[in-house]
């Protein structure tokens, strides 16, 4: 039998059938695409192709992208056109539907031998002494397959991988022989990865630049998206690159938490929160000791990990909270040791506001796992209600890594260790746990190794870097503290190294409800749960005032958050003006002028029946919306004709108008740096809540000075 891989590619002799063909549509180039082609030729490919395919494949994304990273790594039309059409022809030929096995399986027979795109899962036959195969889609089993192929692809014995494989059928004399054999296998995956050019590629793009190459290479378009929008997606590639790294986020159904770790990388493995047991997971005592999956895989990912009804094993927690903590486990009396990372995930159902005022960030989870020693191993919450709900204009149709080639890159990084790095230019000086520094230090060296693999990053990115990271542990400490009294609490703070300011971090949601923040939940003598008075946030005031009052100050709206809106922001300023002016010089598109028609509603609702106010907004046009613009602010003001408010506006063509603010003849004057544009894009349509409520969409961060004249 020959046992060495084919190195040539999957043959495209066949025609396509049974589902319409996809075809790309030609796109222009982005800088970004002409830079990446330029320096990562034959490595990347357009996002959308994938996408297109996997329309008519249920494959995952790497197995797509490696065929399509042989044929349609280009930026030539004609070439993705043929390519395309190549790819689309292996994947009708030889790709496993599992509702035309038999049909495949017939076709090896009467040809002898043809070649299947299947997953293979290997077990050792016990009596034997020999391996035999399984195909998942083409479903024959007990296929005898070469020590050797198992010995140089262990991955086949946990979990399966991928493979272009051929397969022949010859009926032999012995019945109990299978007629089925593996004459070649190849997983598919990237040959090699020369890391050394890697590095000197990564050199030529900006830190902004590198943030959108990579994602455009998980599949997403980064102009939907903020600097922390794609800090709070890429953290989900730290287990990829950082050993042992343990990973929580819990949030919304339907923001893509599970993408990454379905269709990433041939490293990961995903599996159901509820499937897992101890012996699958790390060895089995009662099947020749063998190891489960922490011993083969980089990551293990457990999908919807939520939910009161799920059923635990209290063993397998405790042998999770050992491995979690000490990377070890034990098989009868001997200890062994792996380096897989383990991620959470799951889906919340109540808001940020109701778990911090009523309970904690951990409820979710089945009662089993709410166990202070198993959370406080966690190194990081991701907290995914801050991630928008996948929506098509989300995606890239840009250039991306095949994500293949960046799954080898990560997995190399694994050797590499950034976790002092910040120590050259700042300082703890808060008397934080082992278990907090080791939390935060880790998400920080997997963000470098992710952003800065060379290690060169600024002082100001490595700060970035480090408050994110010690804010993703804060989150874990804080909500173990409202569970378990007996930790310790302690601030989170740094300062730059010889002295300077020290900086407290806290969550985004201790900035947002300080009512909430801090208290811890203690049993009450009746067996009820009672909360202590609420803890102060150490830094930052609310960014409400608590006057019913207006008052001077300085609000930040947090990118990625919820729970704002123009009333919460402008109501008391505005309450009691009869003249408002807005001077906004963008308000051209239309979702700035529906921004402006939602603040003259909230106007409109303050103002006393028999009363009237009149605003006035300055703007500018530009050549391209001008006619659109006109009508937009138009219909705005003919609407409001015969209400409480009476709406004008002008085409302010002065050069230096710039500045975005409110004045009012009561003599306040607000200025907000990005105008009313505050929230991100959302869903819309009649049964939309994000239309409907303002405090229910994700804003995109700014910044609001309130002065009285």
């Amino acid at each position: 039998m020959n046992t060495e891989p084919t190195p040539d590619p999957v043959p495209v002799d066949a025609p396509a059938e049974s589902t319409e063909p996809f075809v790309a549509a030609p796109r222009q180039l982005s800088p970004l695409d002409q830079k990446i082609l330029k320096h990562f030729p034959g490595l990347v490919v357009r996002k959308d192709l994938t996408k297109g395919l996997k329309q008519n494949a249920v494959v995952p994304t790497y197995v797509l992208e490696y065929l399509l990273g042989q044929h349609c790594a280009t930026d030539d039309n004609d070439v993705i056109k043929a390519g395309l059409e190549s790819v689309q022809k292996i994947l009708a030929k030889h790709y496993v539907h599992r509702n035309q096995a038999q049909l495949v399986k017939s076709t090896i027979k009467e040809k002898g031998r043809h070649k299947v795109i299947d997953k293979l899962t290997v077990e050792l036959n016990d009596k034997g002494g020999f391996y035999e195969a399984e195909f998942t889609n083409l479903g024959i089993k007990k296929v005898p397959v070469s020590d050797d192929f198992v010995r140089r692809f262990p991955k086949l014995l946990v979990g399966g991988i991928w493979c272009i494989t051929d397969v022949t059928y010859e009926v032999a004399e012995d019945q109990k022989v299978s007629p089925w054999q593996i004459d070649t296998l190849k997983p598919i995956q990237v040959a090699g990865v020369d890391y050394e050019q890697f590095l000197k590629a990564r050199a030529e793009f900006t830190t902004e630049e590198w943030m959108d190459v990579l994602m455009q290479s998980v599949g997403f378009n980064p102009e939907m998206f903020g600097r922390r929008a794609k800090l709070l997606t890429l953290i989900r590639l730290i287990p990829y690159c950082e050993r042992n790294y343990n990973l929580l986020e819990l949030g919304p159904k339907g923001t893509g938490k599970s993408h990454i770790y379905a269709e990433f990388s041939p490293h990961g493995m995903l599996i159901s929160g509820s499937e897992v047991t101890a012996p699958k997971l790390f060895v089995s005592n009662t099947s020749n000791g063998k190891i489960g999956l922490v011993g083969f895989w980089d990551c293990v990912c457990f999908d919807e990990f939520a939910g009161k009804d799920k059923k635990v094993d209290k063993t397998l927690v405790d042998i999770m909270k050992n491995y979690m903590a000490n990377r070890t486990f034990s098989r009868g009396i001997e200890q062994l040791t792996a380096e897989a990372s383990m991620v959470f995930m799951g889906n919340t159902k109540k808001s940020v506001a109701y778990m911090l005022k009523h309970s904690h960030f951990f409820e979710p989870l089945p009662d089993k796992y709410i166990d202070s020693a198993f959370l406080d191993r966690l190194h990081a919450y991701n907290p995914g209600w801050e991630v928008a709900p996948i929506r098509h204009e989300l995606f890239t149709n840009g250039y991306g890594f095949v994500v293949d080639y960046i799954a080898e890159v990560l997995k190399h990084l694994r050797t590499e260790d950034f976790t002092s790095a910040y120590k050259q230019h700042f300082e703890i000086t808060s008397e934080v746990s082992t278990r907090d520094q080791t939390g935060f230090e880790k998400t920080f060296s997997g963000l470098m190794k992710i952003l800065f693999p060379n290690g060169k990053a600024t002082p100001k990115e490595m700060e970035e870097l480090l408050a994110f990271a010690m804010e993703a542990r804060r989150r874990v400490r804080e909500h173990i503290l409202r569970i378990d009294d007996t930790f310790k609490r302690h601030d989170f703070i740094y300062q730059p190294v010889g002295g300077g300011k020290a900086v407290t971090v806290l969550t985004p949601e201790e900035l947002q409800y300080p009512t909430f923040a801090g208290p811890r939940i203690q049993p009450a003598a009746d067996g009820e749960t009672s909360h202590e008075a609420p803890a102060e946030p150490a830094a930052a005031k609310p960014p409400e005032v608590k006057s019913d009052q207006p008052q001077t100050g300085h609000v930040v709206i947090p990118e990625n958050t919820k729970g704002w809106s123009y009333h919460r922001l402008f109501a008391k300023h505005l309450t009691g003006a009869r003249t408002i002016t807005i001077n906004d010089p963008y308000v051209r598109m239309f979702f700035q002028a529906r921004n402006l028609m939602e603040l003259l509603q909230m106007i409109h609702d303050l103002v006393p029946e028999g009363d009237e106010v009149a605003v006035h907004l300055k703007t500018q046009s530009d050549p391209d919306s001008c006619v659109k613009q006109a009508e937009n602010l138009n219909q705005i003001a003919e609407s409001f004709t015969g209400s409480r408010v009476a709406f004008t506006w002008e085409d302010d063509q002065s050069p230096n108008f710039h500045a975005r603010n409110l004045t009012t003849d009561t003599g306040w004057k607000i200025t907000i740096d990005r105008g009313l544009d505050i929230f991100q894009k959302y869903e819309s349509g009649p049964f939309s809540l994000e239309q409907a409520i303002q405090e229910a969409r994700l804003t995109r961060g700014a910044e609001i000075t309130y002065l009285k004249l």
